[in-house]
């Protein structure tokens, strides 16, 4: 009997006689374990001691492995598609860097192009920096999407948190941390299956926490080159968080490496990520030491300022869907004046999310952890990721790329609470070895598990069991709606302008209204529907293309050839009387 139509026979979870959901569940788990221990000591540990001080083919490894298994997913978890504006921001950074420039020029009826998170002037231009952007027009110009920018980032992150790891313990430690590192932020985490970001940033957190324990061993140049390459790369990648990240460097530095001459290389590799930051200030804002998304929020009041900063008050008229988001970013801030407890209520609020950085069993070791910290250099760990959440805890609202850097420290304390764990000895006999490999067990059975259910995605099983999945973030569907207009444009020939017309109950973050950096260039070219009149204005300067009105709030999305809707009647006139007059 297949094995889809035996599951399809299991009784439901309800039924108390047969066999249900949470017994496949137990069974799958037991079975697996019972694989793991039966071939770990005998095949799968002596290889791994043999293979982990091989850092070029683990490095390699590593890089394709997750890659790997997120393109035999295809099938069912086809390329992303984007559906949030910020994803589409880092989008237009890439399209931008694709033209090997770093704005755009004003559109002269830049009005119908109105978006977020978009300035139209002084130039068009994202307001994000151009780290993720970059990344992804690598992607692009070499694979020719941009989501392959994002698993090269995820590769490259997956691959130097084992470099990271060699130099902070052994060879086959590190291994480990490369292997956590692929099942909890490689093919079934949010970061490999959108644009928002997350990868590169912890890219460069590699790049500075493996370099910082080289420095101090023996200070190559090679070393210092990579620490500020990591450091660089945050900067372009995530500016805010870059502060702490410079900041945490400058303590272990300070504590550790007496020879400052030996950083030149990395001031040497820093300087010109500080002064790409500083040229993309003056080409999008005209103003060297303004950033786009400080203009943003003078023109448009989004994003939210940090919460002991005033609330910014917008500048440009804004349209009905900006408006909203407006006062959506508000709500995120206090409603008064920031104080100790706002700020502590919500940093206590906020714990919750780290277990995005952490499997379930990995809680056990968090004690484990915390014997380590009687080295000096453990303790400048803890103080890190202590330092991390108290400055981005100034945001009034929290994504996890926001402290992505310190991911491979998240790592890191795993790793070396197994290590701990492994250590421990109870009346004579080694028993923490055995606890350690059955909680390696379960996180590795936790991702077989589930990427199992994602390979047979369709079956009844699969679909009955992923009630139950948390955490893990990979598209099914991807945003049915926009798939299903985006291929009806395809099939229509010539150039295309799109109006895009909102309905009084329409969800503002619902945004359709998104162009290429090349915005008359583009095959299609998304506007706001202004109105008959004003509509006209975009008309008569696109007189190649064939204009077609979107009805996004009508299910499905109604996409019809554009026809100005017919003046208003005026109404009928009131004969005037000669009393009138006089």
């Amino acid at each position: 009997m297949p094995l889809a139509d035996l599951l399809r026979s299991f009784q439901p979870l309800r039924n108390p006689i047969g066999f249900g959901v949470s017994d496949f569940i137990e069974l799958t788990v037991a079975a697996l374990l019972i694989l793991l221990a039966l071939i770990s000591r005998r095949w799968l540990e002596p290889y791994a001691r043999r293979f982990a001080p091989k850092t070029g083919w683990c490095m390699l490894l590593l890089a394709a492995l997750p890659v790997a298994l997120r393109l035999a997913l295809l099938p069912h978890h086809p390329v992303p598609t984007p559906d949030i504006y910020d994803e589409f921001g880092h989008l237009l950074v890439a399209d931008t860097l694709r033209h090997f420039r770093l704005a755009n020029p004003a559109h002269p009826l830049h009005q119908f192009f109105e978006t977020f998170f978009v300035l139209q002037q002084p130039t068009y231009s994202s307001i994000y920096p151009i780290g993720q952007g970059l990344a992804m027009a690598l992607g692009r110009m070499i694979f020719g999407i941009p989501w392959a920018g994002v698993l090269l980032a995820t590769a490259a992150f997956c691959s130097l948190c084992y470099w990271m790891l060699c130099g902070w313990t052994t060879p086959l430690w590190s291994l480990l941390g490369g292997l956590l590192a692929i099942v909890e932020f490689g093919p079934l985490n949010q970061w490999m299956n959108s644009y928002w970001g997350g990868a590169l940033s912890a890219t460069a957190g590699c790049l500075v926490f493996g370099a910082l324990p080289r420095l101090h061993k023996s200070a190559h140049s090679r070393d210092a080159a990579l620490l500020g390459l990591g450091l660089g790369l945050q900067l372009l990648t995530r500016p805010y968080e870059f502060i702490f990240l410079l900041a945490s460097t400058v303590l272990f530095l300070f504590i550790n490496v007496r020879k400052i001459t030996r950083l030149a290389p990395a001031l040497l590799v820093l300087l010109p990520a500080i002064a790409l930051s500083l040229l993309q200030n003056k080409q999008v804002t005209g103003s060297w030491t303004m950033i786009p998304y400080t203009l943003s929020q003078y023109q448009y009041g989004v994003p939210a300022a940090l919460t002991f900063q005033s609330n910014p008050v917008p500048h440009n008229d804004l349209t009905p869907q900006q408006q909203l988001d407006y006062r959506m970013q508000l709500a995120f801030r206090p409603s008064g004046p920031e104080t100790i407890a706002t700020y502590l209520t919500r940093l206590a609020y906020r714990v919750r999310f780290y277990r995005f950085f952490f499997l379930v069993p990995l809680y056990l070791i968090f004690a484990a952890f915390f014997f380590a910290i009687r080295e000096s250099r453990f303790a400048w760990v803890a103080l890190t990721l202590f330092i991390f959440p108290l400055g981005v805890n100034f945001f009034p609202a929290f994504q996890f790329h926001y402290i992505a850097a310190v991911t491979c420290l998240f790592v890191l304390v795993s790793v070396t609470g197994l290590q701990q764990l492994s250590r421990l000895k109870i009346a004579g006999y080694q028993v923490g070895s055995d606890a350690a490999r059955l909680i390696v067990f379960l996180c590795a059975i936790h991702f077989i598990f589930w990427y199992g259910l994602h390979i047979f995605d369709t079956a009844d099983f699969s679909i009955a069991l992923r009630r139950y999945e948390t955490w893990d973030v990979i598209n099914h569907a991807n945003p049915e709606r926009r798939i299903a207009v985006n291929h009806n444009l395809a099939n229509i020939p010539g150039k295309l302008l799109i109006f895009v017309r909102y309905s009084p109950q329409h969800i503002f973050q619902d945004e359709w209204v998104y162009n290429a950096a090349d915005i008359d260039h583009s095959p299609t070219v998304w506007a706001r529907d202004l109105g008959a009149v004003e509509n006209q204005k975009l008309q008569h300067y696109y007189p190649d293309r064939s204009v077609w009105l979107l009805e996004p709030d009508v299910r499905p999305p109604k996409l019809t050839r554009y026809e100005p809707e017919p003046p208003a009647p005026m109404p009928p006139s009131t004969p005037l009387r000669l009393e009138q007059v006089r």
